[in-house]
């Protein structure tokens, strides 16, 4: 699914909506400096931030991991947000074992509808998803029409070997690593354009750059929050 629009030419993707929250934070604190607004009033809503990635991660999905992800982002934002404003008591992190439950239904959905989360393509393996939480996920992928997918690290790693695949033109691969690593082997004909904001962590292309016209672009757009995405041939 393609990033929303909000203009004639325009997309509003996550690395949008992060450079707008970064923007707002940095107003707020120099109107804070200059005794116009205390930012601690406002500090208390920064859960919003982790709402909205979460709706626009959400709208972007091609995987039921990546609606998984999505969902868990916006439920902690909500309750986080409740237990700032005094509305529950409840410590969000009590309710860690209701992440074990979506993770089971997940598991449980794709049991009983293996070809739920499968792009209508002639080519089945076309797109790739991988969810690691706490845990390792060594994943390849020999697709010849291959068009991206989603990747997801919370505390754990994810190992994904693309040499074997090929891009009839341009895939996109959307990623989001928070305490945790990701790494994708790609081909050596294969131009990477990185779109990843790092937040308290690294991006890193290791890829040899390609000569003549990039024919094949593999695009890889997402956030880094105190963990690493490493991009290497």
């Amino acid at each position: 699914m393609m990033p929303t629009d909000v203009g004639a030419g325009r997309r509003f993707t996550p690395q949008l909506l992060m450079g707008l929250f970064v923007i707002a934070i940095g107003v707020l604190f120099t109107l804070d400096n200059f005794g116009i607004a205390r930012a601690r009033s406002y500090l208390q809503y920064w859960p919003l931030g982790l709402i909205a990635i979460g709706a626009v991660k959400l709208s972007q999905c091609r995987a039921a991991g990546g609606v998984l992800t999505a969902l868990v982002m916006m439920s902690a934002g909500i309750w986080i947000l409740l237990q700032q404003l005094g509305l529950v008591d409840v410590n969000v992190w009590q309710l860690w074992p209701v992440l074990l439950v979506a993770i089971g239904g997940s598991m449980v959905w794709r049991g009983l509808y293996p070809g739920a989360d499968r792009q209508r393509s002639s080519d089945t393996n076309a797109t790739v998803s991988a969810v690691a939480v706490l845990a390792g996920v060594n994943r390849g992928n020999n697709s010849r029409t291959f068009r991206g997918g989603d990747l997801t690290a919370v505390m754990g790693g994810c190992e994904i070997d693309l040499r074997q695949a090929a891009i009839d033109g341009e895939a996109v691969l959307d990623v989001f690593a928070m305490w945790g690593g990701i790494e994708i082997k790609v081909p050596e004909d294969w131009t990477v354009v990185g779109q990843v904001t790092p937040i308290l962590g690294g991006f890193d292309d290791k890829t040899r750059p390609v000569l003549g016209a990039a024919s094949h672009r593999l695009v890889i757009r997402g956030f880094a929050i105190m963990g690493g995405i490493e991009v290497k041939n």
